[in-house]
């Protein structure tokens, strides 16, 4: 096994509950591909999704809190929430034993955040040249 290989991990999210999109899983799979952090996304059915990421990038709970921030709602069944608890530990544990932070500061979930508003039309841009917008 190589050495990078032990710190590949692969997660199952799973979503719950209404949604304005009826597949959520698909629009997170959308979503989470092109985030640089995760290797891989795959949908397993409607309401589930694999994901594929390097621990020293990304960790579950980043994963898990950027969807929840994004809209998506996630199972919060008991054995959902065992198994969450069990992957957050032992990651933050690895992440301790290897010296890094408990939170990413290069790139992690914030990406798919800076994705999302790059793709939404919004108020946020000005559409003026910049010498007009200089100018007042």
């Amino acid at each position: 096994m190589d050495s990078s290989d032990e710190f590949i991990r692969h997660r199952e999210v799973a979503f719950r509950g209404p949604h304005s999109e009826a597949d959520q899983a698909q629009a997170a799979c959308l979503l989470l591909s092109d985030t640089e952090a995760i290797r891989e996304v795959r949908v397993l059915g409607l309401n589930r999704l694999v994901v594929t990421y390097d621990l020293r990038d990304l960790t579950y709970a980043e994963l898990e809190s950027a969807l929840t921030e994004l809209g998506f709602h996630l199972d919060n069944s008991l054995m959902i929430k065992v198994k969450r608890a069990l992957y957050n530990y032992t990651e933050d544990t690895i992440r301790a034993n290897l010296g890094l932070p408990n939170q990413c500061l290069g790139n992690c979930a914030r990406k798919v955040f800076v994705n999302l508003y790059r793709q939404n039309k919004h108020g946020c841009r000005d559409h003026r040249p910049r010498h007009w917008r200089r100018y007042l």
